[in-house]
């Protein structure tokens, strides 16, 4: 059995998804941009680079969630307005789509990794993170909102900002527990 863990391995088991109790400490777009500078050093087939960010900043949120409660029914604006409230700071990753599967597939890993050295980065820097795909990342309204182009997807809402409660630990299923090995 393993005795120690390394530091990458503590901040992976220690990362949790911030998904409320943000403080209205500021996020600032250098730190997005120093985060993201690393980040893009997922693995991504080709270099292909499938992503492009849209960052808003702490002092833009209140007229950005002005703007997107508006694509909302009119019975959905007050409980969406709340809702996205909440975060000091969004970032939204979109997407290249590419019209041949393989190279889709490959492009959402490449943006999925991305993502995932965004939130382990963040962690180290206790800014909280929560990657939404919530239905109205698929709405034409949104996607006007943000000048999503055709051939691109908004692969998520980042929810960001600092908080003082870490989330308990939910516990995870062991690897052995999935492992099969060819030929057993």
């Amino acid at each position: 059995m393993k005795q120690s863990t390394s530091h990458i391995a503590n901040i992976i088991r220690e990362r949790r998804s911030i998904k409320s109790g943000y403080s209205d400490r500021e996020v600032t777009q250098e730190t997005i941009l120093e985060i993201l500078n690393d980040a893009v050093w997922a693995p991504n087939h080709g270099l292909r680079e499938p992503w492009r960010f849209i960052f808003v900043p702490t002092s833009e949120k209140e007229r950005f969630v002005e703007d997107l409660v508006q694509t909302f029914s009119p019975d959905m604006q007050a409980n969406r307005r709340n809702y996205f409230s909440q975060p000091a700071a969004f970032l939204i990753i979109v997407m290249d789509e590419d019209p041949r599967q393989k190279q889709w597939e490959e492009n959402f890993g490449a943006v999925s990794a991305l993502i995932q050295n965004f939130q382990l980065l963040a962690w180290e820097q206790k800014l909280g993170v929560v990657w939404k795909t919530n239905p109205h990342i698929y709405d034409p309204k949104v996607r006007e909102l943000l000048n999503v182009k055709p051939g691109e997807k908004i692969a998520g809402f980042l929810h960001l900002g600092y908080f003082d409660q870490v989330p308990q630990v939910r516990p995870r299923t062991s690897a052995e527990d999935k492992l099969s090995v060819y030929g057993e």
